[in-house]
């Protein structure tokens, strides 16, 4: 046991990389308006890192990605536990106890990065998606890889402005596709059930669907397949279904010169009274007059 312990070691990895942001940089970045509400603080990879091990009693005040690529691991926050496989990654909060730590069979590889900043709070919001902290999985993707290989690039080559700009950027983009993935890429997930359902009704604008008929497509009972519904819309099935119509009733009155009638009838509203009310309180006006300020607005253009 004492062996493990004077093992353990925070940094110094054969083709280890890490950066660190100087302190009149991010004095700099603080002022910049482009990059002021998300911006990192360090960055880094640690190929096969044996014996990696951390511990920080009351957190860290920033942020911090772990992604691991190859080996296993495990993080500890709050006295939870999680297990890190590869392809999957942790975001975990700033001034939280937390412990991680690289399996000595299979060290694991992972890229790094601490980061401040209001963009920072929402996206990790987004990780959580109204759930508790847990390891998210991902397919491998090698222009992830090589993104996060550009911005260690961009900062190796100096601290010039426009690098630390950019770095940013790739940063905020490369973290969010992360977060978004099973939204960008719905394929991937075995279980996607709402995003299926999701498409089956921009499919069927045209029908009065109930909530019954929804769920019964999906293999689901009407509470279960409503629960998941709201968790990941934050609407009723039939409220986000009346929404997707009078989106699409907006680009009826813009581009065509079809009646209310008929744009009724292609998104199955058999009343156009309760239509334009629908309308209105979507819209905060009555179809026609969306119709006529907009084509007004086409016509100036």
């Amino acid at each position: 046991m004492s062996s493990l312990k004077h093992h353990k070691i925070r940094e110094g990895f054969l083709g280890q990389r890490m950066i660190t942001i100087p302190p009149n940089i991010k004095s700099e970045v603080e002022k910049n308006e482009l990059i002021a509400d998300f911006n990192l603080t360090a960055i880094g990879y640690y190929p096969q890192a044996i014996y990696h091990d951390r511990r920080r009693k009351y957190g860290s005040a920033e942020y911090i990605l772990l992604y691991c690529t190859e080996g296993k691991g495990s993080i500890e926050i709050e006295n939870v536990h999680y297990e890190v496989n590869p392809n999957t990654f942790m975001l975990v909060p700033p001034n939280i106890a937390h412990h991680y730590s690289s399996s000595i069979n299979d060290p694991w590889t992972i890229y790094w990065a601490h980061f401040v900043g209001k963009k920072a709070d929402l996206l990790y919001a987004k990780f959580l998606k109204n759930e508790e902290a847990k390891i998210k999985s991902l397919p491998r993707d090698e222009y992830r890889l090589k993104s996060f290989l550009k911005i260690m690039n961009l900062l190796e080559a100096g601290f010039e402005i426009q690098n630390v700009e950019l770095a940013n950027i790739d940063l905020f983009h490369t973290l969010a596709t992360m977060i978004y993935e099973e939204d960008i890429n719905p394929s991937q997930s075995k279980e996607d059930t709402i995003t299926k359902s999701i498409d089956y009704l921009n499919k069927n604008l045209n029908k009065n669907l109930k909530v019954e008929d929804l769920a019964a497509e999906q293999n689901l009972s009407v509470s279960r397949y409503s629960e998941l519904f709201k968790k990941k819309t934050g609407y009723s099935p039939i409220q986000y279904f009346n929404k997707l119509k009078i989106q699409k009733s907006c680009q009826y009155l813009y581009f065509t010169d079809l009646t209310m009638k008929e744009i009724c009838f292609k998104i199955g509203f058999e009343d156009p009274y309760y239509f334009s009310r629908a309308f209105k309180k979507m819209m905060g006006m009555p179809p026609s007059k969306y119709r006529s300020d907009f084509k007004q607005k086409k016509l100036s253009n």
